[in-house]
């Protein structure tokens, strides 16, 4: 079941923000083509939140040690991390961001 996150308006090109839904962190990231992904917001190089990083394409790269994950697939593009993030399916309805909180791992 998906939740609503927020106005599609409410989130800026080229930024993430992060949401909690349950107990799962999620980066919710609009890339330059306008386009909305949600990816894992933890970084799996550390414990780090992937929503205070930089949005580049349709990668986002962890602030603390530079590692870019694909927002479509949420697999690593540059080392250190080499373990992919969860995505998680977005639907936009009428003007709002509504995320699928059930995880999907690239294979």
């Amino acid at each position: 079941m998906s939740v609503r996150i927020c106005s599609l308006d409410d989130i800026a090109v080229n930024s993430a923000v992060r949401v909690v839904i349950g107990e799962t962190p999620i980066a919710v990231v609009k890339d330059s083509s306008g386009d909305v992904h949600a990816i894992g917001d933890t970084c799996t190089h550390g414990d780090i939140s992937l929503s205070e990083g930089f949005v580049e394409g349709k990668t986002l790269e962890c602030w603390a040690h530079g590692s870019q994950f694909s927002l479509t697939t949420g697999k690593p593009i540059t080392l250190p991390a080499y373990d992919p993030v969860p995505v998680f399916a977005v639907s936009i309805v009428d003007g709002d961001v509504y995320i699928d909180p059930t995880p999907t791992f690239p294979t």
